[in-house]
């Protein structure tokens, strides 16, 4: 008896986040930065993941973005992106890396391509970041944009400050138009008034990736560790926890030094006998 042949898997790509704008399906999203991680969020249908320069807090231990470097982001990026089948990874473009010019960001974009292995590449800032973005895209390089309140200018915005309330809502608009027209594929909307977020969305032609932005977005991501419940310490008011990962991760580690040091691990089950004595 032959074995059925696998279900062909239809990758995540570009097309996938107008069509899903056009029939209002929402995109969903998390960030990834290892093989494990990436291929439970594969298999569990996330459209895309995102290699952050998140990392810098999650897992370099930074107290902000600011640190990572891109060499440190592109072995992260080829181990999510070499671990799923359908879901597109984009990753981050981390401060200083395409801040100097549009030429240094197609620089850093295509080293993400080519020995990240992503599928895009993600760029904070709206106008200002206009010009790069509509080289990388020139360049034969997929961007997502990513506006309102932006990490990796943390520093000049004073902390960690919602984006976008009263007269600044018209430069909101403002930068998430520029994404659109230099050729961002999406953009995201992070810490933004829910209201203003959904204005912008139904403002713009491709889809918004709300980051606490509202339900108006036409989708949503979170840093994986916060939505796992993995995270202590201050946790964003938009963050929803799905599990209690650092609980159950705190009482297996607990067990299992207790039977270490009782004796009770590694039982006779656990242990390889000798051919020769056995």
């Amino acid at each position: 008896m032959s074995e059925a042949v696998p279900q062909q898997v239809k990758r995540v790509r570009t097309r996938f986040f107008g069509t899903a704008k056009q029939q209002g399906t929402r995109i969903t999203a998390l960030t990834s930065y290892d093989a494990l991680t990436a291929q439970i969020f594969d298999e569990a249908g996330i459209d895309f993941l995102l290699v952050g320069d998140s990392a810098g807090n999650v897992v370099f231990g930074h107290g902000t973005t600011v640190p990572v470097t891109l060499d440190e982001l592109l072995p992260l990026s080829r181990a999510v992106a070499g671990a799923v089948r359908r879901a597109m990874v984009v990753a981050d473009l981390p401060f200083g890396s395409y801040e100097v010019s549009p030429e240094q960001a197609v620089g850093s974009a295509v080293r993400l391509m080519k020995e990240g292995a992503a599928h895009a590449v993600k760029l904070e800032g709206g106008v200002r970041s206009a010009a790069s973005i509509r080289r990388i895209v020139d360049a034969g390089v997929p961007v997502m944009g990513h506006v309102g309140y932006t990490p990796q200018s943390e520093h000049a915005l004073g902390g960690h400050v919602v984006q976008g309330r009263g007269a600044a809502a018209e430069q909101l608009l403002a930068d998430a138009l520029a994404v659109q027209e230099a050729g961002a594929f999406a953009v995201v909307l992070e810490m933004v008034p829910a209201g203003i977020a959904r204005e912008v969305s139904e403002s713009l032609a491709i889809p918004t990736i709300g980051i606490g932005a509202g339900a108006g977005t036409d989708g949503q991501i979170l840093v994986w560790q916060d939505f796992a419940g993995l995270t202590t310490g201050r946790v964003p008011r938009f963050v929803k926890a799905y599990a209690d990962l650092r609980g159950t991760l705190t009482e297996a580690a607990t067990a299992y030094a207790d039977d270490v040091r009782t004796g009770a691990f590694p039982a006779e089950e656990h242990s390889f006998g000798d051919p020769a004595r056995d």
